[in-house]
């Protein structure tokens, strides 16, 4: 039986697990703070010591925030700040980012294979049927984003990134920082607005909506999402990490 060892990892927190060929955990999920600032040296570090403390793995997935290709960072929105989200920016840390082979790195530092994608596109391959156009969106400290058509994943879209309104980025308008400005009620009306405006751009045949933050949705907007949209558990951005071995891309 091969078994993976999936990390998540978002703005505030880095997460990890076993999982069977399944995807059933078969250690329990351990977790540490996100450390900041995050050279990637220390990056390397805080996964490699997570790893040591689960059973160990034939091959390992990694899903973290940003716009990953093949393995290497174009760039990460949390990672390159001094002490977090919506802090400033650390100069020194962005070229340490940009470019960074995390995929090899990982690899070479926990000596097993690695595959490292961006962290919506773990969650949806925890989740998706592989039957038409398959879009994922996770709320958790900003959006993440990904795009699946017939189980394919679709080049990366940071989608996070995008305008939305008062020159907002979708990031800042429905991340963690203003669902605790708005409250839930307010906020949850945001997100009917971007799942509102999204589904003409995008046409999707069913939307998975999830992250630690999909649970503070009111059941009233809940109800006017449409039938095409699905609240998966949060679980799947660990799940997934064994399914994202499978995963066709295109």
């Amino acid at each position: 039986m091969t078994t993976t060892l999936a990390i998540d990892c978002g703005g505030g927190g880095i997460k990890a697990s076993v999982l069977d060929e399944s995807g059933t955990m078969r250690a329990q999920p351990i977790r540490v703070p996100t450390p900041y600032p995050l050279p990637t040296a220390l990056f390397v570090k805080t996964l490699t010591e997570l790893s040591e403390q689960l059973p160990k793995a034939d091959r390992a997935t990694v899903g973290m925030p940003g716009m990953i290709r093949h393995g290497v960072v174009v760039t990460t929105p949390h990672y390159i700040t001094r002490s977090g989200p919506r802090s400033r920016i650390d100069p020194e840390l962005v070229p340490q980012w940009e470019g960074f082979d995390a995929q090899a790195a990982l690899s070479d530092s926990m000596g097993i294979p690695v595959r490292v994608l961006n962290d919506a596109e773990i969650h949806g391959a925890g989740v998706v049927a592989g039957q038409g156009l398959e879009v994922v969106m996770t709320f958790g400290t900003g959006l993440g984003f990904a795009v699946f058509d017939g189980g394919r994943l679709a080049p990366h879209m940071e989608m996070s990134q995008a305008p939305v309104r008062w020159g907002l980025s979708y990031d800042t308008y429905i991340g963690e920082h203003e669902r605790r400005r708005l409250g839930d009620a307010l906020w949850s009306r945001r997100i009917g607005r971007v799942v509102d405006v999204l589904r003409p751009v995008f046409l999707w045949d069913r939307l998975y909506a999830g992250g630690g933050n999909a649970r503070h949705i009111t059941p009233t907007v809940l109800a006017k999402l449409g039938d095409d949209v699905v609240i998966v558990p949060n679980s799947a951005a660990l799940a997934g990490g064994a399914r994202a071995w499978q995963l066709r891309t295109g």
